[in-house]
């Protein structure tokens, strides 16, 4: 049999090439290589250094019901789960019915490079609408990943605000369909956050008020056609940060979640980690106390002294989570020795089967920087891209 010629072979593997370009394996090779390569890149992220592997301070474990009866498998879990979901909200105060029927009201749109950005409406309390801002990329036929962000308004993850912190338009950029949320009216009246039924007699503390409403935007958003329900996740940066950790750990709908220097656990001394201010868990009726750390001049009220004179720290929430994935985006207020809390939720994932689940990264300064970015957008990209 003759040799093929230069010519031929040339042709031969022009075809060869075009047929697999077209074929659904090779897209699906192209996709796993892309994964693996983000994966590459974020694993270092999931393991806690040697000193904080297997160190689990003070805190009380998750996986012991609060009469001390261990759980003893994957399969009791739920309802262990189940105890500290409906021990939260008990404390907290129940939420209202979530407002699941409504879909978003396009106020106007503008047309950006590569998407549109959308200024929306809805109600995200019985009593209360909100505007935000929808971004949907170009061309968006199929059904994408979306992220809702959130912090004290919505123009600064739409790239109106201070640097760094554009997280909105910078996930459209990747090809996330994105919803910008913020408390507007509030932080400008320097109340913060959410007050059901009114802030002169909130029956759920502010920040599980704002949890609730994360969860109706969450019915918005899967709404949207070009949204896939079964990947939105949610992203905040310090009280959005806080914002962003109760909604994803109160409402299990989201699929992962980015917490940036929040405050991950109870402390006393970071006057940044202040949820015993009135607009957090330390609600009570005006006139407030003066804003600043804990003193006995300017004691805490509300729930949050019970929280933690009964033992509570917010590592339970954390559990809540499991085995949804999660990433603490630490600064200055979440330090690297923050894995002794994530390992009860690390050991959570254990039990379930789970592996790589609970991942930090670590900064020296508060405010996110574009690496810390990067990561949390690929971390995004990994959970919640196909």
């Amino acid at each position: 049999m003759p040799f093929a010629s230069t010519k031929n072979i040339s042709v031969i593997f022009f075809l060869i090439v075009i047929s697999c370009m077209a074929s659904p394996l090779c897209a699906q090779n192209d996709v796993n290589a892309t994964k693996r390569k983000v994966w590459k890149t974020i694993a270092p992220y999931f393991s806690p250094p040697e000193q904080f592997k297997g160190q689990y301070g003070s805190y009380r474990t998750p996986l012991k019901f609060y009469d001390g009866t261990r759980v003893p498998s994957a399969k009791e879990w739920p309802a262990k789960r189940r105890e500290i979901l409906n021990r939260w909200h008990e404390l907290m105060g129940p939420w209202p019915d979530l407002l699941g029927d409504q879909e978003l009201e396009i106020v106007d749109s503008v047309a950006k490079e590569g998407y549109t950005q959308f200024r929306v409406r809805f109600f995200w309390t019985p009593t209360e609408k909100t505007e935000g801002y929808l971004l949907v990329p170009k061309n968006s036929s199929q059904k994408k990943p979306a992220v809702i962000t959130v912090y004290y308004e919505p123009e600064t993850a739409v790239g109106e605000g201070q640097p760094n912190r554009d997280f909105a338009c910078q996930l459209t950029r990747r090809g996330f369909v994105t919803l910008s949320l913020g408390t507007t009216e509030a932080t400008l009246a320097k109340t913060y956050a959410l007050y059901y039924p009114s802030i002169d007699s909130a029956t759920v503390q502010p920040l599980s008020m704002l949890a609730y409403a994360a969860a109706n935007a969450w019915h918005v958003l899967a709404k949207i056609p070009s949204v896939d329900s079964t990947r939105i996740g949610i992203m905040g940066h310090s009280f959005g940060g806080k914002w962003a950790m109760f909604a994803s750990c109160l409402y299990e709908k989201f699929a992962c979640a980015v917490w940036s220097d929040p405050g991950i656990v109870f402390e006393q001394d970071r006057p940044n980690i202040n949820y015993w201010e009135p607009w957090y868990l330390g609600y009570h009726p005006p006139p407030w106390r003066n804003r600043g750390l804990i003193t006995s001049d300017n004691p805490a009220f509300g729930l949050y002294p019970r929280l933690r004179a009964e033992g509570y720290d917010l590592h339970e929430l954390h559990a809540l989570m499991a085995p949804r994935p999660f990433l603490v985006s630490g600064g200055e207020e979440d330090p690297v020795s923050r894995w002794i809390a994530l390992n009860h939720t690390v050991d959570v994932n254990k039990l379930l089967g789970a592996k790589n689940r609970v991942a930090m990264t670590n900064r020296p300064t508060h405010s996110p920087d574009e690496n810390s970015n990067e990561l949390a957008y690929l971390f995004l990209e990994y959970f919640l891209k196909r």
